[in-house]
């Protein structure tokens, strides 16, 4: 069974935290996805960018957080797709903003999917399961054969 990856974006602890825990809250017999953690835009660019430099599997999947400060989730976004080796990895936006302007502005810079972070963590957990079953089961993107 394949195990993916999950480079998992955001500024906030505890949401980090949240997203792991309910990551990691699979069922019993699944198999969990090796979850790289970034605490920040730059971060993230810089372990993308290390993996594209020493020949390191990259991410089938990003979680990016928007609302980040130094480099927000539009500017990864960008950078992102830019990249000739990263262009490709699918990236949800999973964040608590709800603005009409955001979900516009994420998907005009490449955004594969806006999640709103719901607040009951039953939910959220809930939420994360579909993401990833969803980016790393059942959809078919050239990255993942």
């Amino acid at each position: 069974m394949n195990t993916h990856r999950i480079l998992l974006v955001d500024d906030n602890p505890n949401d980090l935290e949240l997203a792991l825990a309910a990551i990691g809250d699979g069922k019993i017999g699944e198999s969990r996805p090796e979850v790289v953690v970034a605490g920040g835009g730059q971060d993230a660019i810089a372990l993308l960018r290390q993996a594209v430099q020493h020949n390191q599997p990259l991410p089938d999947l990003i979680l990016l957080d928007l609302k980040m400060p130094q480099m927000d989730g539009l500017a990864v976004l960008d950078a992102i797709r830019a990249d000739q080796a990263l262009r490709d990895i699918p990236v949800v936006m999973l964040t608590t903003s709800g603005e009409d302007r955001d979900i516009r502005d994420s998907y005009a810079h490449g955004a594969s999917a806006y999640v709103i972070k719901p607040l009951d963590f039953a939910q959220f957990r809930d939420a994360m399961r579909t993401i990833q079953a969803f980016w790393t089961k059942l959809n078919r993107h050239p990255r993942l054969f």
